[in-house]
């Protein structure tokens, strides 16, 4: 317990706050005054328990602590290293002037190269890099809990929609799962084939031979389950942001229903209010 009171700040935490949370706080100050920086490794359990004058399950307690939290990583039979900062991707909700759909693309990206290039609309979907979307696969529409909230917003029977699913890699990394819903089938072979690139909005109005506009999105949150664990390459359970909704025809008729879920330790919404200014960083368009 002395050993603790080393590094100070100890009365930072609340009264009966276990002993391995108060070694987890210490350990985060020492990470966030950079005495141990993005990828640097932590000392050994054998040295933090001579150094802290704890034991080794208090120290693997806080280390575990520190993973659960994602300032870690513990690389087994290697150590534990700190994980560099999360890169905020900022997602554009422009209640002026979003009224058509262009789909999932992005523009001026970390990872991204110098141009600045706004390719929104754009369907040539990945770029050489690797970002961009792309096809994971088109499962069957068999009457799921997802699926049944699709026909609820379509207006049609399960057996009327078709589904693809989707991943969006930007600047290098998984950033969000992605699932569309439309009401006609069968989608062409070629659209749906895993791997492929494309804009996913864009190439399923061809398909359908029809311009979409928003109708509603909404916004929540959710855990993430086995199948978009992997796909983001994330834990479960980790905190996702989701956006679903509707785009309609011109006359408002519903003609797809989406739900992307998106790894929230590394995206935020933004909400503009007035015209961006021309220097401003392009955000990423979900």
């Amino acid at each position: 317990m002395p050993g603790l009171r080393r590094i100070g700040r100890v009365a930072t935490n609340p009264p009966n706050t276990p002993l391995y949370r108060r070694l987890a706080r210490q350990l985060q100050e020492r990470i966030d005054a950079g005495a141990y920086p993005a990828g640097a490794r932590l000392p050994s359990e054998p040295e933090l328990s001579a150094e802290f004058g704890v034991n080794r399950l208090t120290v693997r307690q806080a280390v575990a602590e520190l993973e659960r939290a994602a300032v870690v990583e513990i690389r087994r039979g290697v150590g534990t290293f700190v994980r560099p900062p999360a890169v905020r991707v900022s997602i554009t909700v422009d209640p002026r002037s979003q009224r058509f759909d262009l789909g999932s693309v992005h523009a001026a990206l970390p990872g991204a190269d110098d141009r600045g290039d706004d390719d929104r609309g754009d369907d040539r979907g990945g770029d050489d890099r690797g970002d961009g979307e792309f096809v994971v696969g088109a499962p069957p529409v068999a009457g799921s809990a997802e699926d049944e909230e699709a026909a609820r917003q379509l207006g049609r029977p399960v057996a009327e929609l078709s589904r693809v699913d989707t991943v969006i890699r930007l600047g290098g990394r998984a950033r969000a799962a992605c699932s569309y819903w439309v009401p006609f089938g069968p989608l062409p072979a070629e659209l749906v084939r895993p791997g492929r690139p494309g804009n996913l909005v864009l190439d399923l109005a061809r398909a359908a031979g029809v311009e979409l506009e928003y109708d509603w999105r909404a916004f929540g949150a959710i855990g993430a389950d086995l199948a978009d664990a992997e796909l983001l390459g994330v834990p479960a359970g980790t905190p996702l942001l989701v956006r679903e909704g509707v785009s309609c025809t011109p006359d408002g008729a519903p003609a797809l229903y989406v739900r992307r879920r998106i790894d929230g330790s590394s995206a935020r919404f933004v909400l503009h209010f007035r015209e961006p200014r021309p220097d401003a960083p392009q955000p990423f368009v979900p």
